[in-house]
């Protein structure tokens, strides 16, 4: 027995971890549950979802003011709809599991369902703004402040028209929003994905290559050049000779005048497609000076946006204003971390006249033009505007708590915030029988309430209600008659 003592010292210690793994999982064996919300997904508390609010009625009012309906769609699709739409991307589909019936996928973006609705449907012409949440399986670890799941705000034009006026229509809208919500200086960047595609033909870029090496020119706004044709050359296998000639006009940028030159460019002229684009640029210019946007819109040659579907013009807004690069980077949505050198996307579209085609039996083209807001970077600046603001952002929108200033008046409480209610009146009371004044005072400062309808036994008497301005602290007696319309003065301003 002295001999084995040994292996019982191994087996006691074993069974002390085995005691102690116990422990941590609680009484009854099972695992102690961490609550919190699933990786690259966020909760919105009050204060978060009134700004989100503000932002929303902000886009959705000038979707409106130019004409727009909106739709919805399922929050997921045929995995097969979304199948070879997106490029390198689609590997950042959530594909649901597979419990014996469709094959589904969670939507990627509003584009893809929105041209899948149009061609089931058999809609040519349609208008409409669409916003809800996508879902994509990035790695919100690697990427800080990328989401999994977050929203997209899309306004989209489908319909044969007469070139680039629903284009430069989509641009304008764009400026409207930025303009509106105040974010800081911006820039809008235009190219022509027919540019492109002509600019990668005369520099000598094979066919095949043209999606792929459109990717990698892509990344022009998060990587240097020589990475960029690093990336082009070696992994890529595109020629030195053909990288340095895309060099050369992907640092072009300008306007109207850039085009003009370009049509006359030895190279690009040979390319009917870079033609046909560059004087589609012209045109859009012309429109533009019209709307008045042109300060901030800018004939850029690196923008290149990934996505397979666009067919025409493509467009991107990003913040230049110092000051809010920190917000843009802190909690952006559609690029990646290495972006903290340049200032985030706000918005992007473009025309994708094929994609309708690719779901309709018989291939009908319903031509499209979109654009989309970077709302998740939006929400991010403007909390952080809201953050450093010394306001407070009220989370609620009463107008008037209704207190009472002694004891036993609950009913009488009751009774005028039901007639307030009725007359549309956003009103609160203490869910106590006898609160204290001041305690009803302090909530209304609290929460931002701008005044408080005060009943006591003299003001049953008389008739009347003391108005109290909780700002000024100003009182003032109202007759029962005149409280509503009174109220509506004060606070409907």
């Amino acid at each position: 027995i002295r001999h084995v003592n040994q292996p019982f010292v191994a087996i006691d210690e074993e069974v002390a971890k085995l005691l102690e793994l116990k422990a941590q999982l609680g009484d009854d064996g099972k695992t102690q549950f961490v609550l919190k919300t699933p990786k690259g997904t966020r909760d919105y508390n009050p204060k978060q979802m009134a700004i989100r609010e503000k932002v929303f009625n902000t886009i959705i009012r000038c979707f409106k003011r130019h004409g727009a309906e909106t739709i919805d769609t399922p929050v997921f699709e045929l995995k097969e709809t979304l199948t070879g739409k997106y490029g390198e991307d689609s590997k950042l589909i959530y594909d649901l599991k597979d419990q014996g019936g469709e094959l589904l996928s969670l939507r990627y973006d509003l584009t893809v369902p929105f041209a899948r609705y149009l061609a089931m449907n058999k809609i040519t012409n349609i208008k409409r703004y669409h916003i809800a949440k996508v879902y994509r399986r990035d790695n919100p670890a690697m990427t800080r402040g990328r989401y999994r799941e977050f929203y997209q705000c899309d306004f989209d034009i489908a319909g044969q028209y007469d070139a680039m006026i629903p284009d430069a229509e989509c641009l304008k809208i764009v400026h409207e929003i930025l303009n509106e919500l105040d974010l800081g200086d911006f820039r809008i960047k235009v190219n022509d994905r027919r540019i492109l595609d002509g600019m990668f033909a005369v520099c000598g870029v094979p066919d095949d290559k043209f999606r792929t090496i459109c990717s990698t020119v892509d990344k022009l706004d998060k990587m240097s050049w020589e990475d960029v044709k690093k990336e082009m050359v070696n992994e890529k296998g595109l020629s030195e000779e053909a990288a340095d000639q895309i060099g050369e006009y992907v640092s072009m940028q300008g306007g109207m005048d850039l085009a003009e030159r370009l049509l006359q460019d030895h190279k690009m002229s040979q390319s009917k497609q870079a033609c046909a684009g560059l004087s589609d640029i012209k045109l859009l210019f012309k429109y533009l000076q019209l709307f008045h946007v042109t300060d901030k819109v800018v004939f850029d040659l690196s923008l290149a946006r990934g996505l397979d579907y666009y067919t025409g013009v493509i467009y991107e807004a990003v913040l230049t204003q110092a000051g809010t690069v920190s917000a843009a980077n802190e909690a952006q949505n559609d690029t990646n971390a290495e972006e903290s050198v340049s200032v985030g996307s706000v918005a992007g579209g473009g025309r994708y006249d094929g994609l309708v085609g690719m779901f309709d039996p018989k291939g009908r083209r319903v031509p499209c033009v979109g654009v989309s807001i970077g709302i998740e970077r939006i929400f991010s600046i403007m909390e952080q505007k809201a953050e450093a603001s010394p306001q407070k952002v009220r989370t609620t929108e009463v107008q008037i708590m209704v207190a009472s200033a002694q004891k036993n008046l609950l009913e009488e409480r009751l009774q005028l915030i039901s007639e307030l209610w009725n007359a549309g009146i956003k009103a609160e009371l203490m869910y106590k029988k006898n609160p204290k004044l001041l305690s009803q005072l302090q909530y209304c400062e609290e929460a931002g309430i701008p005044l408080v309808a005060i009943l006591g036994e003299q003001e049953l008497k008389d008739g009347v209600v003391k108005l109290r301005v909780v700002a000024t602290r100003e009182e003032v007696d109202i007759s029962r008659a005149d409280l509503i319309s009174e109220i509506k003065r004060r606070t409907e301003a």
